[in-house]
């Protein structure tokens, strides 16, 4: 239960934040609070680092840790809601109820393009699955994905129903914590006009990104196919000098 501490804390700490329960838009120090919660300082600053990631806090350097204001403006930009990048998590649209389905699943031996972006060797198997993802019974992405065997020995089909990356987190105690993506927009083919409902006239959001363990291990390499009217990109950038 120790790996999970800091989750607790975060989500305390947010529903907080909601709660303007910190006066000038300031959290206490790391010390402070780390005391209030009767945790160690190095579960404080995951919680804190998880906060700053998901643009929620940001640290000002001399000053403290602030609360973005974005936050409090406009909630339906941060989405997600735990440690996690799954995209069960970062569609999520209030009232409305999520279903993912499985098209397809079998193991096949890993491309070389496939073992190049999960660090792997062409003599590798990976899984390779198809999932299609609705809200309120409309489909709006098509996911295809893979995932070395060895990181998920014993991945089953109903698993592959739910959230992967909750999955992941909850039963074996690891966290994608960062990924690649590469967005674009291209006209819709035959698969996207079917099952997303789309006209041969309309085009489709394709997002390709690879996504990362929190000790830097390559996890999945996806391919999301997403209807139009259900793509809102949002991003927090760093401008350094």
């Amino acid at each position: 239960m120790a790996d999970y501490v800091y989750r607790t804390v975060m989500h305390d700490i947010k529903q907080n934040i909601l709660n303007n329960q910190y006066k000038g838009m300031r959290l206490p120090d790391e010390r402070s609070l780390a005391e209030h919660y009767q945790v160690s300082r190095s579960s404080m600053k995951r919680a804190l680092e998880l906060l700053a990631q998901q643009g929620i806090v940001f640290k000002k350097r001399g000053s403290g840790t602030f609360i973005n204001p974005l936050y409090l403006r406009k909630q339906a930009m941060f989405r997600y809601d735990g440690s996690n990048l799954g995209i069960t998590d970062s569609f999520k649209v209030p009232g409305k109820k999520k279903q993912i389905k499985l098209l397809d699943f079998h193991v096949i031996k890993a491309t070389k393009e496939i073992a190049e972006d999960l660090f792997l060797n062409e003599n590798d198997f990976v899984y390779e699955f198809k999932r299609l993802r609705l809200l309120d019974e409309q489909p709006f992405l098509i996911e295809t994905g893979y995932l070395p065997i060895k990181i998920v020995p014993e991945l089953k089909p109903e698993t592959l129903q739910k959230s992967l990356f909750n999955y992941l987190e909850d039963e074996q105690g690891k966290t994608v914590t960062k990924s690649f993506l590469n967005i674009t927009v291209e006209p819709s083919n035959e698969e996207d006009q079917q099952k997303l409902n789309l006209k041969p006239t309309e085009p489709v959001d394709v997002m390709e990104g690879i996504f990362f363990l929190d000790d830097g291990t390559p996890f999945e390499v996806s391919n999301m196919r997403v209807h139009y009217h259900y793509m809102n990109f949002n991003t927090f950038v760093n401008l350094g000098k």
